[in-house]
């Protein structure tokens, strides 16, 4: 009976779909367990060997606690809106949503060929109008909620509305915008109610505003920091400026501490932990007012370090600041305006890291010195953000690198107000002993106490105060797509107004093309029928439009991390109960929240910080239970592809085999993987028939063959090094991808992949088999286990569970490697033996587990069976094989229980007819004999 792994894993797989066998309930008398992975963008070009490599780990770990007698819900969806299917809509003219659905029978096909025990009845779509339904009316909720600091959490907006009505706003204490003016109840009460409503939005925790965003033309929309690389959009590579736009925002900052505070309780890795801990950015010091020069305007700046105050020697603005265009000088004004449009070419992001360049423009004004009264010159520079602080720094020279080598740069003068301290050593460094020798009243103080001298007399002036400021800014919520969330908002006279959630969803309008309109509008502005009846509360035809009873809804989406900073809580809800909640009380109360994700580490400032934020907001206003969504997270590494080079000389047509190239100029082109073999030789008529640039090429080859260079990378599809799952499922089988890419290193490394290298696991699968089935049947019987067929299946337990509760996953493959190894030589039958060392391997490789535990006469999935137990006894030595020397030399073994005594030990080891031999009759000088260890005859 052979092992025919293609049979086999089809028929494990229709099984588990047939018999619902991996379908989580939302009540057992099990613990609960919920693993999840960071759900899938369906693209068109499928999954590659990276791809799964998180699924494998989380599926080995859902497989293991349901052997541990957990309740499992594991549970697989899709992140189903986004920019590739819409920019594949624009160049076909097809429907971002046919598109997103054969990508998505793609997916479900291949994760099903590689039999993962996903709880797929819970599947969700973020593009599907009965789960965006519930992203609308959890903006919805935003927008009528408020943070109120002295509860520290979000509330109702009609409690705020209330206040307003009994007391003005003179003592509310919220996050809201910089600009409220301060009111008593009594002008709140007389206020229009368009008046109103501006105010309000000043407090909403959605609001709309005038900002800085990452404005790309090509693709028509507004992209976040991460869908930026090096200043070009990382989907298609076109280049992003900076303007301004009114956008819906989030206010993320007011949950800024609280983000902060949650890192402390959640298991997450310390890598992940200072990634989000970095981008909320927490500083304490102190917010300062300069005064400008012959305007009536102020700059105010964050600073760290206020007692290095009489250090400043100039200011610098961000390009984008909104006072460059008030202060600048007819003289500097078209140097000013040409830096500015430069910048704006330039990424946030890129802006960051850029550490190296310096760059900057006068503006020709001056700011005054809060106590010197000295003109400060103000200066823009692109290292200095908008959307970081007031987008405004003072500059000192003699305390900061940077602002030393911008001084020498543009000859700034940098007065040296240290006594006896050479300017260029930063001499604030050391900040316990900071002397200020031109101040009065700081001269001789130290870091701590100068900082709280300042702050009060910054205070006295009514120039400054002490303050915390995080880096955290509010998130941008709008995009100009047509393939994302439509907002459930309709506009009167410009006033956003919320559709009641009764309405809800409000559905994707059909529209005849997906680019923004000829005059500039979103690409819903091309939609016929997008506009709000108040009366039939429905959406109706533009035509009828009279902004009385009918108005028009707003033409922004949702951005990406809409749908996925709550689809969490959609799984824990079974499908057919889903109704009148984004989840029951019930279900939510009994999974509360995921207590293992898994996913990518280029999420943790995006989807990870969106989600807690959602979370919190959620428990504030008593939606959930929970402050924290993921309880343990993990991100699994990179598996790289290895690509392979051609190489052309340059200038001409001809390609040199890497073996000929010595000192010639050629220009390295990626040739697709699949033309190359295991010897890394190049199919040379494919290549030349894959593009029509190379019909006519000329192929140089050595020892008749051409060879490629190989450079392991980035798997892309860009990079023609992708290997399809699909197609190493059907050559070697899915529990040998499944081994493999757990084979290649520890979870959380990036490794190469090498398919060359799965023929070693296969053929472990293949041996394996023949330990349990031989060409007559089955080779298992009842026969007693022997003591060490015991002690191979005990020390494999412990192991294997070590590895799994450790995520050492790699290890555990060469664990059931020798254990197979052991029990072949130990011609091991038992069934005691064999049967559970079974369910030890079946998390890692379920087909060939389930087909094996059914040969050997069980009727239920081995998947209902419990984990081993590991008895240490089996591993204690009850003996030991001494090698018995004769003056020092090693002649013979002999294997004695360990409980024997020397005077023992001694008697037996003499009367052994190998030691007779040994001494043929002569009586030796010495014996030596230590127990456990070594028996040395002397003489």
């Amino acid at each position: 009976m052979k092992y025919n792994f293609n049979d086999i894993e089809a028929k494990w797989q229709q099984y588990w779909a047939e018999n619902k066998t991996f379908q989580a309930k939302n009540q057992s008398e099990k613990p609960k367990y919920y693993v999840l992975d960071m759900f899938p963008y369906p693209s068109g070009a499928g999954l590659h060997v990276g791809h799964p490599l998180g699924y494998i780990a989380s599926d080995i770990y859902a497989r293991y606690k349901r052997h541990k007698g957990f309740n499992v819900l594991h549970p697989q969806g899709y992140d189903s809106f986004g920019l590739p299917a819409e920019q594949y809509a624009i160049q076909t003219g097809q429907h971002p949503a046919i598109t997103t659905e054969t990508n998505i029978a793609t997916y479900r096909r291949q994760l099903d060929k590689i039999g993962f025990s996903f709880d797929w009845s819970r599947e969700v779509r973020t593009s599907n109008p009965e789960y965006y339904k519930w992203t609308q009316w959890i903006f919805i909720q935003l927008f009528n909620s408020w943070f109120n600091n002295n509860t520290h959490k979000a509330e109702d907006i009609s409690e705020l509305i209330k206040i307003f009505e009994t007391e003005g706003n003179a003592n509310v204490n919220a996050v809201c915008d910089d600009a409220v003016e301060v009111f008593t109840a009594e002008a709140w009460n007389g206020f229009s109610s368009e008046a109103q409503q501006d105010i309000l939005l000043q407090y909403r925790l959605t609001y709309l505003a005038e900002t800085e965003v990452n404005w790309c033309p090509e693709l028509g929309t507004v992209l976040a920091n991460d869908e930026i690389v090096n200043g070009v959009s990382e989907r298609g590579g076109h280049p992003v400026v900076r303007k301004k736009m009114t956008q819906w925002s989030m206010r993320i900052s007011a949950y800024a501490e609280r983000l902060l505070q949650g890192l402390d309780s959640i298991d997450w890795t310390d890598s992940l932990k200072e990634s989000q801990r970095n981008w909320i950015g927490k500083s304490v010091g102190a917010s300062v007012t300069f005064n400008v020069k012959d305007h009536n305007e102020v700059i105010e700046v964050f600073t760290t370090r206020p007692d290095t105050i009489f250090g400043v020697s100039f200011m610098t603005l961000a390009p984008e600041h909104e006072l460059v265009s008030k202060i600048v000088t007819d003289a500097q004004k078209a140097e000013v305006d040409a830096y500015i449009e430069k910048t704006a070419k330039r990424s946030e992001r890129e802006r960051m890291a850029d550490v190296k360049t310096i760059s900057g423009v006068f503006t020709g004004a001056y700011a005054e010195h809060p106590f010197t009264k000295q003109p400060v010159q103000i200066w823009i520079g692109d290292y200095v953000l908008a959307s970081y602080g007031t987008g405004a720094v003072m500059a000192v020279p003699c305390g900061d690198q940077r602002d030393y080598d911008f001084a020498k740069h543009f000859n700034i003068d940098i007065p040296n107000i240290f006594e006896g301290v050479d300017i260029s050593e930063a001499a604030y460094a050391d900040k316990e002993n900071t002397v200020i020798a031109n101040s009065d009243f700081l001269n001789g103080l130290n870091y701590k106490d100068a900082t709280k001298t300042v702050i009060a007399k910054l205070e006295a002036l009514g120039q400054g105060e002490g303050k915390t400021n995080y880096r955290l800014r509010d998130a941008v919520f709008s995009r100009q797509r047509y393939w994302g969330e439509p907002f459930p908002v309709y506009y009167v006279n410009g006033k956003p107004q919320m559709i009641a959630t009764e309405h809800l969803p409000i559905r994707l309008p059909e529209v005849e093309k997906y680019l923004p309109t000829e005059t500039g509008e979103p690409p819903l502005g091309r939609a016929d029928v997008w506009a709000w009846c108040t009366e039939t509360n429905t959406v109706v035809s533009n035509d009828n439009i009279n902004n009385i009873t009918v108005f028009p809804l707003e033409l922004n989406t949702m951005p990406g991390w809409a749908g996925s900073s709550w689809y969490f809580f959609r799984y824990m809800e079974e499908t057919a109960k889903r109704g009148e909640a984004f989840a029951s009380e019930e279900a939510l109360k009994y999974w509360e929240s995921v207590d293992l994700y898994i996913g990518g580490s280029e999420h943790a400032t995006g989807h990870l910080l969106y989600s807690r934020f959602w979370v919190k907001f959620l428990k504030d206003r008593g939606f959930v239970s929970i402050e924290e969504p993921f309880k343990k997270l993990i991100n699994q590494g990179m598996i790289l592809g290895t690509s392979a080079f051609v190489y052309r000389e340059e200038g001409t047509k001809r390609f040199l085999s890497k073996g000929l190239i010595g000192d010639k100029k050629v220009q390295p082109i990626h040739a697709d993987v699949s033309f190359v073999n295991a010897s890394d030789e190049l199919d040379v008529e494919a290549f030349k028939n894959w593009r029509e640039e190379f019909k006519d090429a000329e192929f140089v080859l050595e020892d008749g063959v051409y060879k490629v260079g190989r450079e392991v990378e980035k798997m892309s599809k860009s990079k023609y090094n992708v290997v399809n799952p699909d197609q190493i499922c059907e050559e070697y089988g899915a529990d040998s991808l499944r081994l493999y890419e757990m084979f290649l290193g520890p979870l959380e490394q990036a490794k190469p992949w090498n398919t060359a290298g799965i023929t070693g696991v296969h053929g472990f699968l293949k041996k394996l088999w023949k330990l349990y089935i031989s060409e007559n049947g089955v080779n298992v019987t009842d026969a007693e286990p022997t003591k060490e067929n015991l002690k191979t299946l005990h020390k494999t337990i412990k192991k294997v569970e070590e590895d799994i509760e450790n995520f050492s996953f790699n290890t555990s493959v060469s664990t059931f490697m020798i254990a197979v190894n052991e029990f072949t030589a130990q011609k091991c039958v038992s069934k005691a033996v064999l049967e559970p060392f079974l369910i030890l391997l079946s998390p890692y490789a379920p087909h060939i587990a389930e087909e094996l535990w059914q040969q050997l006469g069980n009727a239920e999935s081995i998947s209902e069976a419990a984990f081993p137990k590991f008895d240490g006894s089996h591993l204690v030595e009850s003996s030991k094989v001494y090698p018995v020397s004769f003056n020092g030399k090693m002649r013979f073994k002999l294997e004695l229980a360990l409980d024997l005594g020397k005077d023992e030990i001694e008697k037996i080891v003499m009367a052994h007819e190998k030691t007779q031999e040994q001494l043929q009759g002569r009586t030796p000088k010495k014996v030596i004999v230590v127990p456990g260890k070594i028996i040395n005859i002397v003489g």
